[in-house]
């Protein structure tokens, strides 16, 4: 299922020259144009539906504001500080970085800096150059024995240890995500920051910076860590607290310190950089040919790939996509929507507390793109933003709408939590919605037959024949009785409509529910609800 039409792509900074090859080899057409200007960009990025850039772009809310046909951001590298994501979100735009691509060159750059860190190697190549040959001034000490810690242990993380263990050292680690039993695998092991902070003789930053990160390496851990230890952050500006490092070297709690990023690039304060004690780099992680290769093809590859509904990989804002992108899932997702839409035509407002429940096999890992698909069908027409399956979540929740989702092997699971005593619907999956607004519930269920949405269940009636979900469809619930299909068909004629379809559920105390397919929606569904207890009507 492709996720989006891309048939245009802007690359605003320099990025190896086989992302553009890739891209236009797969039929899409790519402009270049890189040092634009804020206003240059807003004004450029208009005419297209994608976005490339490294790090020097900053695409901002109010680029995003502008970019009116924009659906996806590449990012030729992995953090995307420079890109507001929150922004893109809500515009429903995705987000996508290459999260492999600076892998290596970013872990041999840290662990270049341990070495240059233990043996003082800048410090000596420059007093060489000029002029001195001073031994004992760069006494040195082996990488062999020590502890290193390693704060974040993704791709990068990993690397780094796996390359510091040949030196010998010890590594330990934090990573409130991956399982300590995961970092066992390549002799990582865990720890809490409290218990890290004083074992380490090295420290390396591997996270990226957002509030939980900024700061991490701060005036109160560096009291806690041992005398003289020595850290590096190859990852990201702001990690390490720079004031308190300063202070740190200077007072000798610090021995030491390798940077490749900073706070502001260039730094507006160089007195980090001028300390004796730092080796620093102008944010060389990702600068070399082999990374700036594999970036490039990546993201033109990944962008393709999404294109072609092949995959979704690097999406930092759409992760519930991922599974969304088979071909199987796309009735799925037209199901939730129609369904979304029907039970908004029922409760006849937005603001409400929404319940989605997947049913079966074929959705158990469904519940992220259904319960998107379902919020889809009901702020459709009533939101600001156009509504897709990247922005619908953040979207129901400025629009007061609360939605919770739970999936079940079967039906039969479902009862058996006590969550429901309906009869079992008949079918192997299916898809349910309860909608609560104002202290009134309705329910719609759902399934696919073939490759059509059908709406199986309408607030307790059970329909004798499922009823796709497409076309112009009146819902009505009335009495059982012989003349209700000529009265209602009275009232369609007379309204110049064609009946196309009809099918009734189950009567239940003498009442049922009716659905009708018909040319075109009532001018005035008051015409039909003199002679019915309940009406609605949709396109879909």
């Amino acid at each position: 299922m492709a996720l989006a039409t891309v048939r245009r792509i802007l690359i605003s900074d320099t990025v190896d020259p086989c992302c553009k090859q890739i891209l236009q080899e797969n039929g899409i057409d790519v402009t270049e144009k890189q040092n634009l200007s804020k206003d240059e960009l807003i004004a450029e990025v208009k005419g297209y539906e994608g976005l490339i850039v490294r790090s020097a772009t900053k695409v901002t809310a109010d680029v995003i504001d502008a970019a009116e046909n924009l659906k996806i951001i590449g990012r030729a590298g992995t953090g995307v500080d420079n890109v507001d994501v929150e922004a893109a979100t809500k515009k429903g735009i995705i987000v996508m970085n290459t999260p492999s691509g600076n892998t290596t060159s970013a872990a041999e750059l840290t662990c270049g800096m341990i070495v240059s860190l233990s043996r003082q190697i800048p410090q000596a190549v420059m007093s060489m150059k000029a002029g001195n040959w001073d031994r004992k001034k760069f006494m040195g000490a082996e990488l062999y024995g020590k502890t290193l810690g390693i704060v974040g242990l993704g791709r990068i993380g990993k690397e780094v240890a796996i390359r510091m263990q040949s030196f010998g050292m010890k590594t330990v680690g934090y990573d409130p995500i991956i399982p300590p039993e995961v970092t066992a695998t390549f002799g990582v092991e865990q720890m809490s920051l409290e218990r890290l902070w004083p074992l380490c003789d090295y420290i390396t930053v591997h996270t990226p910076l957002m509030p939980s990160t900024t700061g991490l390496l701060n005036d109160e851990s560096f009291a806690r860590c041992r005398k003289g230890v020595k850290v590096i952050n190859c990852a990201r500006g702001g990690i390490i607290d720079e004031a308190a490092l300063l202070r740190a070297l200077e007072s000798g709690q610090c021995g030491g310190a390798g940077l490749d990023v900073f706070i502001d690039e260039p730094p507006k304060d160089w007195s980090l950089v001028n300390h004796p004690g730092v080796v620093s780099c102008p944010h060389l992680g990702a600068n070399t040919k082999e990374a700036q290769i594999r970036c490039g093809r990546d993201i033109a590859t990944q962008i393709v790939e999404m294109v072609q509904g092949k995959s979704l990989i690097g999406a930092v804002n759409a992760q519930v996509l991922t599974a969304a992108i088979a071909p199987e899932s796309r009735p799925w997702i037209k199901l939730g929507e129609a369904l979304g839409s029907v039970a908004k035509a029922c409760a006849g407002q937005v603001k409400s507390q929404v319940q989605i429940t997947t049913l079966g096999q074929s959705l158990k890992n469904a519940a992220g793109y259904m319960s998107a698909a379902v919020v889809v069908g009901l702020l459709k027409d009533g939101s600001k933003n156009a509504v897709n399956l990247v922005n619908a979540l953040p979207l129901a929740k400025e629009a007061g709408v609360t939605v919770c989702c739970v999936s079940f092997k079967s039906f039969l699971n479902k009862i058996a939590s006590h969550q429901s005593d309906a009869a079992p619907i008949l079918a192997q999956s299916a898809c349910e919605v309860e909608i609560c607004a104002n202290g009134v519930s309705h329910k719609v269920v759902g399934s696919v037959q073939g490759d059509v949405p059908v709406l199986l269940e309408l607030n307790g009636g059970l329909f004798r024949q499922p009823v796709p979900l497409a076309g112009n469809l009146i819902f009505f619930k009335a009495l059982a009785n012989p003349q209700l299909v000529s009265s209602v068909a009275g009232v369609l004629a007379a309204a110049g409509l064609q009946m196309e379809s009809f099918s009734t559920s189950a009567a239940i105390a003498g009442e049922q529910w009716c659905s009708v397919g018909v040319s075109s929606l009532l001018g005035d569904l008051n015409t039909l609800k003199v002679h019915v207890k309940e009406a609605l009507q949709l396109f879909l």
